[in-house]
């Protein structure tokens, strides 16, 4: 069952993201790969968690993002079983450009936890503008 929530930028911000997303991005086919990312690193916010608190895995210990569609529909979904952000995460940042909850996770690992990361470099959403790229070929995410 899924949680749906409506919420919409001000004018002023959705010209900004799409100004943001045109300019950033030069192929559409990016945004692709950017919310796989995305979905990546959620999968790993909730490995490194899981070390402190096996529960966080509530027995389903295979990470995974899966890539779906509906033709019909002209739907395209991408669903990870990772930690993202908490409902009043997303409101507060996500109209905020360049906000990066990887970035903000990244800085509350311990020291141990993020020579880790940073070795195996696999928090990859580092910039917060992932999520916005799915605005190139979207009128609503």
């Amino acid at each position: 069952m899924s949680n749906k929530h409506q919420h919409s930028f001000q004018a002023e911000v959705a010209q900004l993201l799409h100004l943001v997303t045109h300019s950033l991005y030069s192929n559409k086919e990016i945004f692709l790969r950017e919310l796989v990312s995305n979905a990546s690193d959620a999968c790993d916010k909730l490995r490194f968690e899981a070390l402190n608190d096996p529960a966080l895995y509530e027995g389903q210990p295979n990470l995974e993002v899966r890539v779906s569609f509906d033709k019909a529909a002209r739907t395209l979904t991408i669903a990870d079983n990772g930690i993202g952000m908490s409902q009043q995460e997303a409101i507060e940042h996500l109209g905020t450009i360049a906000k990066s909850g990887t970035k903000d996770f990244m800085s509350r690992l311990s020291g141990d936890q993020k020579a880790t990361a940073s070795e195996q470099g696999q928090l990859i959403g580092q910039f917060g503008v992932g999520f916005y790229s799915g605005f190139i070929v979207a009128d609503r995410i």
